[in-house]
This record gives C-alpha cells, structure tokens and sequence, in this order.
C-alpha cells in the first residue's frame, strides 16, 4: 500500500460541459450536493492532499479542496491538460486521479489501484468491459514526458498510458460505480438509481 503522504488526490473538473448545456459539470447537483463532494469521497483521509483541476468557479470549489488548479495553458485542451496541470502542482511521489462526474466510486479505490499497481508506474481502473483511463494512480515524475506528449499534440489519455508501464486493475465487481453523468438523461437516470438503492 501507498501511504497517504505520499499521495495527493486529484479530481478532474476542468471540462466545459457542452453536453450539458455548458455548465459546470463538477457543481451540478447530485443527491442533494455538487458532483464534485461526491467525487472527492473516496479520497478524503485517504490522501496528503485533494486537488481540484478546475478552469472556472475556483471559488466554488475551494471548498472542497486542499488547492484548485487552473489549467497552465488556456482553451480547454483536455483532461490530459488537467492531468498535467494537476501532476505540475502535486508535491507528493504519488497522485490517484477521478472525473468529477463519476459519483459513485467506490470508498476502497485507492486500495484496489495501489494493489493493482504491482511494479509499474500507472494503475488504470477496468469496469470489466472496458478501461476507465481517468481513474488512476500514477507516479508524480511522469509529469515531464506528459509535457512533452501534449507539446507534440497528444489529446488522448489512453495513448499516453500506453507510453508507460501501466496495468489495468479487475473492478468488474463495481463496474456500476464508474457510470459518469455526461448528459442530463444520464443525471436523472443516476439519481433515481441512487434513490432506489437508498431505500434498500
């Protein structure tokens, strides 16, 4: 296992939301309370540090964050600029990556990634059917070629991975908890599956 010190926790929230009508997606109200709270829990406690990569209402976030980073470079190029912009300010040998629209996740998931991890530099979570490449745990150092890659044009979090030794960690038992909210449907529909489970 990965101490907590050695971790820093960082929530990916810099997107513009388009297909949600442009807001904000990590402040959008889910089960009573923005994404993002939701997001940050499995990491509270859990990590030296929270960062929120966040490219608008840093104020709002602050609250739920140890620091908010603004992407280095302006236009909204990604969440491999997120990543960057986050690893760039990440202290720690370690950083554990989530979406800010995956509400679910599960409270051991840094456990299970750092188990997964074995001898390799990034450990990228698997619903069982396919890679979650924004949830993940990956050394601090990376940072430097992830500079380079995005310098020669990369966009693409799964070809940079893929640059590196990296496994794929089993959660096929929770594939449930990687449901992202991308759309309002998609909103509605986690809510009211929430609300069922609730009442269970």
């Amino acid at each position: 296992m990965i101490h907590p010190d050695a971790l820093t926790g960082l929530v990916l929230a810099g997107g513009q939301g388009r297909r949600m009508g442009g807001c904000d997606k990590g402040l959008a109200p889910f089960g009573g309370r923005p994404l993002v709270s939701h997001a940050v829990a499995p990491l509270v406690g859990r990590v030296a540090a929270v960062l929120i990569s966040a490219n608008r209402h840093p104020e709002a976030y602050a609250e739920w964050a140890d620091r908010v980073v603004a992407d280095v470079e302006p236009g909204y190029r990604g969440p491999l600029m997120g990543l960057y912009s986050g690893l760039r300010a990440a202290t720690t040998e370690w950083a554990v990556v989530v979406p800010c629209d995956s509400p679910a996740l599960p409270d051991d998931l840094i456990a299970r990634l750092s188990a997964g991890l074995g001898e390799a530099d990034i450990a990228v979570a698997h619903d069982g059917e396919r890679l979650q490449p924004v949830v993940m745990l990956l050394r601090r150092s990376l940072v430097d070629d992830l500079g380079r890659a995005l310098a020669a044009g990369e966009r693409r979090v799964e070809r940079w991975i893929a640059r590196h030794d990296w496994r794929a960690v089993d959660m096929s038992d929770c594939a449930e908890a990687f449901a992202n909210l991308n759309t309002l449907d998609d909103k509605r529909r986690l809510e009211a599956r929430r609300r069922e489970t609730l009442r269970r």
